[in-house]
This record gives structure tokens, C-alpha cells and sequence, in this order.
């Protein structure tokens, strides 16, 4: 279990994380959700004593990081891919790893095989593409068995196949009972992927919340497809809608209900095709909680930057 109380960084007149309060429980891969800057990687930097708060505590397992007697077999990480020597192979990089923590050579073929690259252990890792990379990342992580795993931006290269693979992973990571904590720009594999999600802008928690519930609280939004959509975007407009058209030409419209859109089509005697309300994705539920916390702005809707916090 990781736990977080009044936990603080500042850099100068900046801060960068603000008071943070949350638990992260074993059983549920818990996502870690926040714009560009918001905080994410500090904080996790800290949980793994990186970084020094300037206040509050971070524990795992009731302890600091630095308290662990044995912090490998208790706590796994995966924050740069790109700390490996390229000019190593992926079986020396985990043997050197493994050697530092006491843990039997046995284990490095094991996380090998379990993260696909037991076919790829002799080839240096100068020569890894970036999916690669997180492949051998993740096998670090995973070396000590721990039951605390912590992952920045673990689908960043993977191909399709390898982001199927990664998501159940976690998921299972987190049913053998461990504690998960996800750190993703990836709103849909979040979606996918998280129970329960942690959300932070310019530092300060915002939501800590299950992914059902959170996207239940998202505004949503009501498809219709009509014989005249021109006529019915108006009439919709008119009673205060917010209405725009998909990519197949039916209506998305927000700010009323289903059966509001229906009586107005009734009213207005517009056949309709579809009538279906839409509950909140959770990158639209999460664009609306986070609206005031994007350092960052375009002339349209902010979307998350794809680099880390």
C-alpha cells in the first residue's frame, strides 16, 4: 500500500506539488491522471525517495522508501525506459540488477520470458527499439516480485499488440493482489485498464474516485439521427443545446436529455432513426474536471500533452 499525506515540493517560488492526501489500495490498478506539469512524475519521484519532499510523507507499506530493508523485493518501477547501458544486453542489464539486490540469477530468465523478450536477452540494448525498451523496463520493475509497482507512461512505443499486453498485465499484476499505480496520458487505456483513478492539476489533488463514478459524473451527451438534422439542430439550439455533428453526419448534442431531444423532434415532427444517451468517456470527464488546471492552452480544447508531468 502507498500512502500520502500533506506531501510537498517546491522548486524556489515554484510549486510543484501541493498537500497531496491519497491512498493507493493493493487488489486495483489505480490510474494517476493529470495534465502536462500537473505533478504526476514528481510525485511518484518522491514516493521512490528521488526526491526529497520539501513537506509530508510518502510511505509504502507504512515505511519511506529509504527504510525498506529489502526495497527491490518490496517495490517495483518503471519511470525512464531509457535508463538501461546501451551497451549491455538485456540478460546483463537484469543480471547487474539482480546481483545488487540478492535476488538468484533464475529470476532474470523468468521476467525475461514474462515480458517477451527471452528471444531478444543476448542483443544490446543500444539496438532495442523504444517498445523494447519498455519491455526491459517493466522486467526491472518486476524482478524483485514486489507487491508495490509503480509505472510512468508504461504503453509509451508499444505497438497495438504490445498495449493489449501491458493492460492485462496490470490487470492481473493487480488481482494476484498487489498495488498498482499507473501514471498515463492515454485516456482510453486508463479507461480500459484503471479501477480507480487519482487526479491532480497544478499539484493538487482534484479527484480520487472510481473510474465508473468519475465518468458518471461527466456531463455526456445525446446522440440522435434525423430525417432533417439542419431543422433539428436549430430547433435544439434554440431551446438552449449545444449541439455538434459527427463524423456520420447524426447529431451529438448536449446540455439536454434524451427525452427533452425526443419531445423537441416530436414538436417539430422530425422523424428520428436514433435516440441514445451518452454517459462521459473518461478522457471527456476528465477534460471537464481539469479544464482550469492546463498550464498549456491552443485556441480549441486543451487535450493532454503527451509528454509526463
Amino acid at each position: 500500500m502507498i500512502r500520502v499525506r500533506g506531501l510537498t515540493k517546491r522548486y524556489g517560488a515554484t510549486t510543484a506539488v501541493d498537500r497531496l492526501d491519497f491512498d493507493v489500495h493493493p487488489g486495483v490498478v489505480t490510474g494517476f491522471l493529470g495534465p502536462n506539469g500537473a505533478g504526476k512524475s514528481t510525485t511518484m519521484r518522491m514516493i521512490l525517495g528521488l526526491d526529497t519532499p520539501t513537506a509530508g510523507t510518502a510511505t509504502v507499506n507504512g515505511r519511506r522508501y529509504r527504510d525498506l530493508p529489502a526495497p527491490t523485493r518490496e517495490v517495483g518501477a518503471l519511470l525512464d525506459p531509457g535508463a538501461a547501458h546501451p551497451g549491455r544486453t538485456a540478460r546483463a542489464h537484469l543480471l547487474w540488477l539482480a546481483r545488487g539486490a540478492g535476488l538468484p540469477r533464475r529470476r532474470v530468465e523468468e521476467v525475461l520470458d514474462l515480458v517477451g523478450l527471452a528471444s531478444a536477452a543476448h542483443r544490446r540494448v543500444g539496438g532495442f527499439s523504444l517498445g523494447m525498451r519498455q519491455r526491459l523496463g517493466i522486467a526491472a520493475a518486476l524482478l524483485g516480485d514486489p507487491g508495490v509497482l509503480l509505472f510512468d507512461e508504461p504503453v509509451n512505443g508499444l505497438d497495438p499488440e504490445g498495449i493489449r499486453w501491458i493492460r492485462g498485465l496490470l490487470r492481473d499484476l493487480a488481482a494476484e493482489g498487489r498495488t498498482v499505480l499507473v501514471s498515463s496520458h492515454l485516456m482510453s487505456e486508463m479507461q480500459a485498464t484503471a479501477d480507480h483513478v487519482l487526479v491532480i492539476g497544478r499539484g493538487r489533488l482534484i479527484a480520487d474516485v472510481g473510474v465508473a463514478e468519475l465518468t458518471a459524473r461527466g456531463s455526456g451527451d445525446v446522440r440522435v439521427a434525423a430525417a432533417d438534422p439542419a431543422v433539428l439542430a436549430a430547433a435544439l439550439a434554440a431551446e438552449g443545446a449545444a449541439v455538434r455533428t459527427a463524423d456520420d453526419g447524426a447529431l451529438l448534442v448536449g446540455g439536454l436529455d434524451a427525452a427533452r431531444v425526443g419531445e423537441v423532434a416530436l414538436r417539430r415532427r422530425i422523424a428520428l432513426r436514433e435516440l441514445t444517451p451518452r454517459r462521459a468517456s473518461l478522457e471527456e470527464a476528465f477534460m471537464e474536471l481539469t479544464a482550469a488546471s492546463v498550464q498549456h492552452r491552443s485556441g480549441t480544447t486543451p487535450v493532454p500533452e503527451g509528454s509526463p508531468a
